[in-house]
């Protein structure tokens, strides 16, 4: 039976960082769905008021660096409870051996679990709803999946069900990328996770079937396609061909466990700080 979660560690990559649900307190800082569940952990009959956090979690992180650079510092902390999302990256990449992922996954989820500590798992993305060179990894995803459904039965862990979580595919919980998360898709997936830790599984959904989305003009949607390849697409390639990461000269946004109610004190101050500023910034009347 889980007990009282009084420290969080996420690792993984974009998703567990929190891209596109941007951070007030400043420029491509995020939040995201882990930060949110930090927060709701405070008020949770499960969590505590003193619930410290930590996000190792960096965007273009591929399964063997997540592994090998996260999850030792992960077990150093000694938390009550570590988020364990990765992959999707390697799941892009058609030479990605899936089999294999999966069994480095189960490495990193034993040593957790043998250090006595809870793991939450987030299964992939259903890709059905996305672009066409998105949608040809469904294939991929659907087994590493199955191979996440093992591990996590196996191990006694906690899964939130991405895939099977249809509402999470409404367009509104997307951002313009088409890849990762909205600021309403990220509460969605903490209150998702918060119901997998608190009951034992997710909040009640139905069905399979994608939400439907309205329909446009064919050249609308030419328009759209094109602003997308040059806006996201091409990047991502460029990086590609480069051997690059968006996240290759990024260090992790909470290095170290940090109790939820001092962060949100800092935020405080720091709008309170941004406030004053602004007050007595260029047009500011003096007395």
């Amino acid at each position: 039976m889980l007990e009282t979660i009084t420290s969080y560690v996420a690792v993984g990559d974009s998703f567990s960082e929190g891209l596109m649900d941007p951070d007030p307190r400043g420029d491509d800082r995020y939040r995201g769905w882990a930060d949110r569940l930090a927060l709701m952990l405070t008020e949770s009959s499960i969590g505590s008021p003193d619930v410290s956090y930590a996000n190792l979690a960096i965007r273009g992180r591929l399964l063997d660096r997540i592994l090998d650079e996260q999850v030792p510092r992960a077990l150093e902390m000694k938390p009550d409870l570590v988020s364990l999302c990765g992959g999707g990256n390697d799941c892009l990449r058609p030479k990605a051996d899936i089999d294999a992922l999966a069994a480095k996954y189960e490495r990193a989820v034993i040593a957790l679990r043998e250090a006595g500590i809870e793991v939450l798992m987030c299964n992939g993305f259903d890709t059905e709803f996305s672009t066409p060179l998105i949608r040809a990894v469904r294939p991929r995803v659907g087994i590493y999946n199955a191979h996440l459904w093992s591990i996590a039965q196996r191990h006694g862990c906690h899964m939130v069900d991405l895939w099977g979580l249809r509402s999470l595919y409404a367009v509104e919980m997307w951002a313009d990328d088409r890849i990762h998360l909205s600021p309403k898709g990220h509460h969605l997936v903490a209150e998702q996770a918060l119901a997998t830790l608190e009951s034992g599984h997710s909040l009640p959904t139905e069905g399979f079937g994608i939400p439907a989305r309205p329909t446009r003009a064919i050249r609308e949607v030419m328009s759209e396609e094109s602003r997308w390849a040059r806006q996201y697409l091409g990047p991502w390639v460029g990086r590609r061909l480069r051997g690059e990461s968006s996240g290759d000269k990024l260090d992790p946004k909470l290095a170290e466990l940090t109790r939820v109610a001092d962060l949100i004190e800092r935020a405080r101050n720091s709008a309170r700080t941004d406030d004053v500023d602004g007050a007595n910034g260029p047009g500011h009347a003096q007395g």
